[in-house]
This record gives C-alpha cells, sequence and structure tokens, in this order.
C-alpha cells in the first residue's frame, strides 16, 4: 500500500493509514489540530529544540543530506538553493510561497489551515541554518481561514517564546511577518511574490541578474520556499536524514501531498509515498481516489496543476519520480492532478483553463499578455461551434509565439506521438504565458478529432472562411 494518512475528517478528505509515516498530516486527525496545545502535545517545536543544539552548519548539512525536494513545482533540493546564498552578505531573508493558486492545487491551504505551527517551526529552522534574519510568510488573498489561523499560531508562538529575541533562551532570533496577497496568479512566481511583498505590482523579475538567493527582497539574499517543504523539516530535524530517505527513492525521498480533483469517486489530498506511488495507485486504489466516478472510463489527467501537459491512461503506471515523468512530456508541478474521464468535452475543458491563464497574465511580457486571450477567443469560438479547419492551425501558430519550437506533449506510441522532453522553450520571462497554451496543446496533439468534430458542425464554415480570406 502506497498511499499514507489517517482516518478521514470533514475538512480534510482522503487519507488513509498504513506503516509508513505520515510527515506532514500526522495531525489533521484532531480537531484541534491547529492549536499550539495540541502541536506541543504531539512533540511540536521539538525539531527546533535539537536544531538550536546544533550549529546552523549541521542543520543545513541535515536538509541538504536528506534531499529534500522542493514542493511548489520546480522539485529543487532545498538545502541545496539554501547554499547559493553569497557568503558574508546581510541581511538575509525567508519568504514563503503560500500564495497556492495553480488551478487543482489545495494541500498548501489545508498545512496552514490544520497545522500552521508546523509551517512556523520549518520557518524558524530554515532561519537558523541559513541566519535569515527576518521571515515574511506570504499567504494567498483568498484563503481567509488560512489567514486566520497562521495569525492566531504566530501570537501564540511569539508568547510561548518559539519566535523573537533569543528564541528558547539561546542567542537565536528572529522575526516572522505575515503578508496577505491580492490573489494574483502570477505571484506565485518567486520574483513576482518578491515585487509584491516590496508593494509593488506582481510581475516576475528577470533571470539573471535576480536569482533570489543572490538579489532578491529589497535587493538582499533571499530564500524563497514552499508551504510543504518548510512543513517537511520538523520531522527531518527530529527524526534525522537517514530516517527520511528510507521512505520513497534515493532520488525523491520522503512523503509529498496530492491533490486530486476532478472525475474519481473520492477526490481529496492525499500523502503518498513520494517516487513510488503510481497514479495508478493514486486514482484506482480503493484506500485512495477508489477509481473513475460511475465506473466510467479514463479519458485523461493532468498530472501537475493545470499548467501541466497532459496524460492518457497510457501514463497510469508511471511514479511520482520527477526524472520518469518529464521524457514523458509533462511534470509534477505543485502535486495537483485533474481527472477527466470519457464524459469529457475536451474542447471545453481546455478553453476553461486557457481562459484562466489568459486572464492571469500580469501584462509584462507580450506574447504573454496577447497571445493568452488570443487563444482563448479562438478556441471559444471552436467550442461555441463557430469554427473553422484554419482556426486549428491558427492555434498553434500563436502557441508558437509563447512557446516557439517543439512543446512537449504526453507519449503515445499506439497513436504515434512520441514525448518531447520538458521543459519547452518560452518567449515570455515567467511561466504564465506557455500555461495558456499547454492545455491548447495537449488537447488538440490527444484528442484533434473532437476539434475537428466541432468544426464540422459549424454549418456557416464556409461563409466564415470566405469572410476570413477577404
Amino acid at each position: 500500500m502506497t498511499g499514507i494518512g489517517g482516518t478521514p475528517i470533514p475538512h480534510a478528505p482522503g487519507f488513509v493509514a498504513n506503516d509508513t509515516p505520515r510527515i506532514v498530516t500526522a495531525r489533521f486527525d484532531y480537531e484541534d489540530s491547529y492549536t499550539l496545545e495540541r502541536y506541543e502535545a504531539t512533540g511540536g517545536y521539538q525539531g527546533l529544540r535539537k536544531a538550536l543544539q546544533q550549529t546552523p552548519e549541521e542543520v543545513h548539512s541535515e536538509v541538504r543530506d536528506a534531499t529534500l525536494l522542493g514542493r511548489g513545482g520546480a522539485g529543487f533540493p532545498a538545502g541545496v538553493k539554501w547554499g547559493f546564498c553569497p557568503p558574508g552578505v546581510w541581511p538575509r531573508y525567508l519568504v514563503v510561497n503560500g500564495d497556492e493558486s495553480e488551478p487543482g492545487t489545495y494541500k498548501d491551504r489545508l498545512l496552514m489551515e490544520l497545522d500552521p505551527h508546523q509551517l512556523i517551526e520549518g520557518c524558524l529552522i530554515a532561519c537558523y541554518a541559513v541566519g535569515l534574519s527576518q521571515c515574511f510568510l506570504y499567504v494567498r488573498g483568498e484563503m481567509a481561514v488560512a489567514q486566520e489561523r497562521v495569525a492566531k499560531a504566530l501570537n501564540d508562538a511569539y508568547s510561548a517564546g518559539y519566535i523573537g529575541k533569543n528564541i528558547l533562551d539561546t542567542e537565536f532570533s528572529v522575526d516572522i511577518i505575515l503578508h496577505w496577497g491580492a490573489g494574483a496568479y502570477v505571484v506565485g512566481e518567486e520574483t513576482a511574490l518578491i515585487e509584491s511583498l516590496e508593494g509593488n505590482r506582481g510581475m516576475p523579475r528577470l533571470k539573471p541578474p535576480y536569482f533570489p538567493a543572490a538579489v532578491g527582497l529589497y535587493g538582499q539574499p533571499t530564500i524563497v520556499n514552499n508551504v510543504e517543504t518548510l512543513s517537511n523539516l520538523p520531522w527531518i530535524l527530529e527524526h534525522g536524514a537517514e530516517a527520511f530517505t528510507a521512505i520513497g527513492t534515493e532520488s525523491s525521498p520522503g512523503t509529498r501531498m496530492v491533490a486530486v480533483s476532478g472525475h474519481v469517486q473520492r477526490p481529496g489530498v492525499y500523502e503518498i509515498v513520494n517516487g513510488t506511488t503510481t497514479f495508478r495507485d493514486l486514482l484506482y486504489s480503493e484506500e485512495m481516489c477508489g477509481g473513475i466516478r460511475n465506473e466510467n472510463q479514463l479519458k485523461a489527467f493532468v498530472p501537475g496543476g493545470g499548467s501541466a501537459p497532459w496524460f492518457t491512461p497510457a501514463q497510469l503506471d508511471l511514479p511520482f519520480e520527477g526524472s520518469q515523468i518529464g521524457p514523458e512530456g509533462s511534470m509534477l508541478g505543485s502535486g495537483a492532478i485533474i481527472v477527466m474521464d470519457e464524459t469529457t468535452d475536451i474542447p471545453a475543458a481546455a478553453l476553461t483553463l486557457t481562459k484562466f491563464y489568459a486572464h492571469e497574465s500580469c501584462g509584462k511580457c507580450v506574447p504573454c499578455r496577447e497571445g493568452g486571450p488570443w487563444l482563448e477567443q479562438i478556441l471559444r469560438r471552436i467550442v461555441d461551434g463557430l469554427g473553422t479547419p484554419r482556426d486549428l492551425d491558427l492555434l498553434f501558430e500563436v502557441g508558437e509565439t509563447i512557446c516557439p519550437g517543439d512543446f512537449p506533449h504526453a507519449a503515445v506510441p499506439s497513436r504515434g506521438i512520441e514525448a518531447v522532453p520538458f521543459p519547452y522553450r518560452m518567449t515570455t520571462i515567467c511561466f504564465v504565458g506557455p500555461s495558456a497554451f499547454a492545455p491548447i496543446h495537449s488537447a488538440l496533439t490527444l484528442f484533434r478529432e473532437e476539434f475537428e468534430e466541432k468544426v464540422a458542425g459549424n454549418k456557416n464554415r464556409t461563409m466564415i472562411e470566405v469572410a476570413v480570406d477577404v
């Protein structure tokens, strides 16, 4: 059995029990899981105490040895990222990316709502290990409950002496500041989030020179980590890197949270063993999603959030291992799986995602600002039954102004479709522009016949084509 968790509760569905340690969801079974009293009663802040008995270099080394991969999308090892701060440059900052905005993703929200002290303890451990003088916890604007729970937890942690000056009677001092976002998707990108924190409009910065570890918040070295990434640190410090790497695979150790939505029997958030659990395990096992709804057949699924290229049943036996997902033409991304069964209108599903990304463009890059709305407009015309055969080619033409060259897609050897390795080239600073084209490319590549049927159903297509030619 590969899914792990505990007894389902109304606000955290989908957890199942087995012998694998629950690293980040262990307290979700308690109704008062978000309180300081419950956190301390279940071993909370013991990881911080152990960290403070070591040198910062020893703590950093422990996290590096654990090979804790980032859980926000890129999957870069946290301990390695911490080492990018230039030596001797102070102050340094920690920015927590709690702006969970990727379509289909809602795991970080649960971590902030149900176990905020775990996140706070992770922040403190990171600050101690890297010499970060201040932490900014950026929470998405729509997450009202998460904001309230984190704010209460911060107040309680300050009162208990876990945050502030001379923490736990040591020379370690740090402040954590809660900042509410305004609901922009683009600030999920780390440099755009930093811009927002500085009081500017959330727009991505060019890299180089603005690699946050070198030039970040207020022009100082800045570590940007995801909520789930930091939530792993208390367990790692308490149990050790060796215990963490004993779970999963050598290149993808530990567990990870995945959010499953769409056409399954039991959608929800699951903590699974990283690197070994397959999509089939997750979607079809009785302990987890329990199969496709109404005994329908699986048609397609998005493996890593709305911006990821789609997969088909041919990829069900792939494990949650980034090194295997990339060559197949997609990514694990933010840990969100969107499931579509045989009843799904594929062009309409692609339109839903494209519309979102077109709307969320910050406007800084012309290909994204102009290309996204054009893609939405053309695709809407097709979905509404007003498209022409030329529109299918036009979608690719517009898309390639954002993503030049071969765009990745799922491999379907039986249909003569080979995978193009991920990631793809792009003409924009950040990922928002390509994200508008990802669902269109996947849908057109894998299910072109559905688009052709809609175009063929347009009785006025000849008249429209003549008008376009004129």
